[in-house]
């Protein structure tokens, strides 16, 4: 520039380029950037890679991948394509310009500034609409799956004869199929709209016709494909109607044709899909005709007639020929509703027989010796004394038990016996110093069975244990007592590496131990361990000394977790349990396949189905997927997680199962067969709670098979709400060993009761034989009560215990002071004609808060006893003593062992004496207060009972006899004890 004065300008200052070293500086954080980008997306990827690598189930992780990644890449490809393939269409149709209309020059300021852009924002358009559609599409693997690989059922619904499967697993998928291509339809037919108003093709202002004849072709085509895609769509409506649900005579989500469907909706269907496909073709001539005077015409009509047609008539129908005669046109359809529920259930080999309530039997006398015949009568609660089992085995803050305990059978002397059993846990809430090497690292496990007969209790109203101290000892023999996996695990631990883990303390102080298992993933690497480190978020992970050769990290540590990772076409029960197998500690895992395809079955949601007071109580117990909306379960599969390593397998249960076959062949050599269960775990296995809570809500309404009487409502159940307590939930089943009136021994059952719709007066009982294994299993049997007699339910005979007067004053004697009255399990067993009704109390007294057995309900034929024990009140109610309890005749022993309270020998009570000893100061070396007063207590009743012992054998040396065996021993009543706070103090 020429110099214009001013004075000198200065030196002027030259803005460069950065350095090459400030380059390379930038790219390579730019590098670093994106690479920590994708490896923090990698990370979740790989370690989902590891963990099912690490239980053997990597076909099932990539089986889900590739399935997804490829109805991504397709399903997302065809709907790029075919929006891409539209807009590049209506741009060549595009018309030339010429003179310009005021609407068209203002485009042309669009036009001109995408012009250089085109190509990239065509693609970018598509990509962005074929990622969604894809991402859409991956979500549907199941209903894939389902399709390519589906199996026959060999059943046939009664309206189309079409196999089951084509419900189950083909319509779902035709379904999906239709839906994207309505999808690609509507997004292409905007967006060729678009295109051709945006290059001329149709305008809204400008003078003269609206649209070229190019811009009407091509749009009429998309119409008439959508059209055309509205035919399909009727067509498959009409299968639709065999699995649509409606609310039916106060039955929710009932199933399957009624006769408006069958004779107004179906030809209604078949007649709008004659017109759709019509007006499809209409659309189609546009090519040849350039109008759309006669599509427009055929839409109008079949909007019409699917107004007039599709709902109109139907109602009509509905109101002048079904509501004046219900009954007679709706039984038909009824009839096939009830074969088809019944049987998508399996509640169609239900055994209804009729049971008059009441005994025939005039001396109840001589029914006393039946009662052990007909049942082993559980008084050990497994959902009420919990807290016992912290209080008296817990041994550790650092472990705990669950909330509810479970019930099984150990064999002990030829007999099979009801147990309740309970897994000493891992509690990290118990940890006095929580920091991340104790919390992860030092609190790894927890240790040991605990189990307690359920049909005894000792002196003093505790558990009598069959396995129980820290090492657990006892019955069960030798295992692994470790428990790495368990329902209250829910922390990753780190284990097997350079920092010893904390196994269980004895009077010589902590044990340590470092893991040698192959349970979890190993960490030995330093790409695996940064990829931990990110995916959990701990940085720690990565350069932690505690880590090193040998450490695996262990995590989805609860049984149904792992299950529902391994296999995710399974719905998990909500109540996984543990049992001794072998010499290794396994919890097992009931799965279930379901459908919501079946034809005709009506649809139940599992989550509120299977609620009762317990779930309600305990989230734990909840079955998987609770929102699932079924109309077929089985329980398919029983799997089994090992409390040490982890290691889960999956068992073929039902064999006939076309689900679980059609998974089966999805998932290849992921479910063992049924031969494969070992005859210990087949002693183990049980009938599931979850599945029998569905079906007894099902059979509330569905246990009548006539059609006239399901519609008039007469024989609706319900089950009743849990009388134990105020929650207002329904009671939940109750595992017992029990005989009913046509079988000629015990066996495992579940059993329930039901009352009449709105009424508390009983209705039926139900069982099914529990026992996994035997002929019987899985076999339901409902004794029907008569209507035209009353007999109490549960809330009534509950009712009746509290309102006693004699009952009433002793339950407020035993809430004395300040402890707690709480009912247990309320138990119903039919003998002779009649029900007997048995339900433990417990008390919590004192400052330790854990219930003790004190007392025993018992009613039958309207008699009622509130006593110490069940053999008193059983005896009472009766009106005589068992046989078994009886005083033995001179020269024969007594096969029933004295209470644990009465005249013990000296040595006996000084071995009593001396455990309690110990117990007192394992309790001063944890700091354990109410432990150690309880081993106080107990120190000194056996000192007592130990001077009892010595001054009756003293006095049997002077007399030359002893008449101990025939007096109680000297102590407190149970009544007392329990208002002074027995075990607390």
């Amino acid at each position: 520039m020429p110099d214009r004065g001013g004075g000198p300008t200065g030196p002027r200052i030259r803005v460069g380029r950065p350095s090459r070293r400030v380059r390379t500086l930038l790219l390579t954080l730019g590098v670093l950037a994106v690479l920590g980008m994708v490896f923090t997306m990698f990370a979740g990827f790989w370690t989902d890679w590891l963990w099912y690598r690490s239980v053997d189930y990597a076909s099932v992780f990539t089986t889900t991948l590739w399935t997804k990644i490829g109805l991504f890449a397709v399903f997302g490809v065809l709907m790029a394509l075919a929006v891409g393939f539209n807009i590049w269409l209506a741009h060549r149709l595009r018309p030339p310009l010429s003179a310009m209309s005021l609407e068209q020059q203002n485009l042309d300021r669009y036009r001109v500034g995408i012009a250089p852009f085109k190509k990239w924002l065509l693609l970018g358009v598509t990509a962005l609409i074929g990622l969604i559609a894809g991402a859409s599409a991956a979500g549907q693997w199941r209903t894939w799956l389902m399709w390519v690989n589906g199996v026959p059922f060999g059943q046939r619904d009664p309206q189309f004869q079409l196999d089951v499967s084509f419900y189950a697993f083909d319509l779902p998928w035709y379904r999906f199929l239709l839906g994207f291509g309505f999808g690609a339809a509507v997004l292409s037919l905007i967006a060729a709209a678009l295109t051709h108003y945006l290059y001329g093709g149709l305008r809204v202002t400008s003078p003269g016709a609206r649209a070229t004849a190019a811009a009407t072709g091509h749009l009429s085509v998309l119409i008439g494909v959508f059209v055309a895609l509205k035919a399909v769509a009727y067509w498959l409506d009409r299968y639709g109607l065999a699995v649509k649900s409606s609310d039916f005579r106060a039955t929710e989500n009932w199933t399957g044709l009624r006769y408006v469907d069958a004779n107004a909706y179906l030809p209604a269907k078949t007649i709008l899909f004659c017109i759709a496909v019509i007006c499809a073709l209409l659309f189609f001539a546009t090519l040849w005709r350039r109008t759309w005077q006669l599509p427009l015409m055929g839409f109008g009509l079949m909007v019409l007639s699917a107004i007039l047609i599709g709902g109109l008539y139907p109602a009509l129908v509905q109101k002048f020929q079904v509501d004046p005669n219900e009954q007679a046109k709706e039984a038909p359809y009824v009839a096939k509703n009830l074969e088809a529920t019944r049987d998508a259930y399996g509640i169609d080999g239900t055994d209804v027989s009729e049971y008059k309530g009441e005994t025939d039997t005039e001396d109840l006398t001589k029914l006393r010796d039946d009662v052990h015949d007909v049942a082993s009568i559980r008084i050990m609660d497994p959902n009420i004394i919990s807290p016992t089992f912290q209080q008296l085995q817990q041994m550790r803050k650092y472990y705990a038990f669950p909330d509810n305990l479970d019930v099984d059978r150990y064999r002990k002397d030829g007999q099979d016996q009801d147990t309740v059993i309970g897994l000493r846990e891992l509690n990290l809430a118990g940890v006095d110093k929580k920091n991340w090497i104790n919390t992860h690292f030092r609190y790894t496990h927890g240790y040991g069975v605990v189990a307690a007969k359920g049909t005894e209790v000792d002196s003093r109203g505790r558990p009598v244990f069959t396995e129980s101290d820290l090492p657990s000892q006892g019955d069960l023999g030798d295992y692994e007592q470790r428990i790495y996996y368990g329902e209250k695990t829910t922390t990753y631990s780190i284990v097997g590496g350079p920092q010893k883990e904390i196994d269980y303390s004895d009077d010589s102080g902590e044990k340590t131990f470092s893991y040698t298992g192959d349970g979890g993933v190993d960490l030995a690497g330093p790409f695996n361990r940064a990829a931990y480190a990110m995916a959990f978020g701990e940085p720690q992970i990565l350069y932690s000394g505690a880590i090193g050769d040998g450490s695996r990290i262990m995590y989805n540590r609860t049984p149904k977790e792992r299950v529902e990772a391994v296999a995710p076409w399974l719905t998990i029960d909500g109540d996984a349990y543990p049992a001794k197998v072998g010499d290794r500690i396994q919890w097992v895992v009931d799965a279930y396949t379901t459908t919501n395809g079946y034809p005709y079955a009506s649809r139940t949601t599992l989550g509120d189905t299977t609620a009762d007071s317990l779930t309600a109580a305990n989230d734990q117990r909840a079955v998987v997927a609770q929102e699932n909306r079924v109309n077929y379960i089985r329980n398919s599969v029983k799997a089994t997680v090992d409390a040490y390593t982890g290691e889960v397998r999956l068992y073929q249960w039902d064999t006939e199962d076309p689900v679980l076959k059609t998974w089966m062949k999805a998932f290849p050599d992921t479910v063992e067969p049924k031969s494969e269960i070992s005859d210990d775990l087949m002693s183990h296995l049980r009938y599931p709670q979850d599945l029998f809570k569905v079906q007894r809500e099902l059979l509330t309404r569905y246990h009548v098979k006539d059609a006239n009487t399901f519609l008039s409502g007469s024989e609706v159940w319900q089950v009743p709400d849990d009388p134990t307590n105020k929650s207002g939930d329904a009671v939940p089943p109750y595992y017992l060993s029990m005989k009913m009136p046509d079988q000629d021994e015990q066996a495992f059952s579940l059993t329930t009761t039901f009352t009449p719709n709105g009424r508390d007066n009983l209705s039926a009982f139900m069982a099914v034989d529990a026992e996994a294994g035997t002929d019987g299993y899985g076999r339901i049997r409902i004794l029907k009560l008569p209507t035209s007699t009353t007999v109490n339910g549960p809330q009534q005979v509950q009712s009746q215990f509290n309102s006693e007067q004699d009952i009433a004053e002793s339950i407020r004697l035993l809430r004395g002071g300040d402890s707690e009255v709480e009912y247990g399990n309320l138990l119903t067993v039919p003998l002779d004609g009649g029900l007997l009704y048995v339900e433990p109390v417990y008390v919590r007294g004192g400052g330790l808060k854990y219930p003790l057995l004190r007392k025993v309900l018992v009613s039958y034929g309207g008699n009622t006893a509130f006593e110490d024990t069940l053999e008193e009140a059983l005896d009472k109610v009766f009106g005589a003593q068992s046989a078994s309890t009886e005083e033995p005749d001179e020269g024969e022993e007594s096969t029933t062992p004295p209470p644990a309270s009465e005249d013990p020998t000296v040595q006996e009570a000084l071995e009593e004496a001396q455990k309690a000893f110990d117990a007192g100061q394992k309790a001063l070396q944890d700091n354990d207060w109410a432990a150690y007063g309880e081993s106080q207590q107990d120190l000194r009743d056996a000192l007592e009972r130990a001077e009892e012992a010595q001054a009756g054998t003293s006095g049997d040396a002077a007399d030359g006899e002893s008449d101990a065996a025939d007096e109680p021993a000297a102590g407190p009543s149970p009544e007392a004890s329990a208002g002074s706070g027995e075990g607390g103090d």
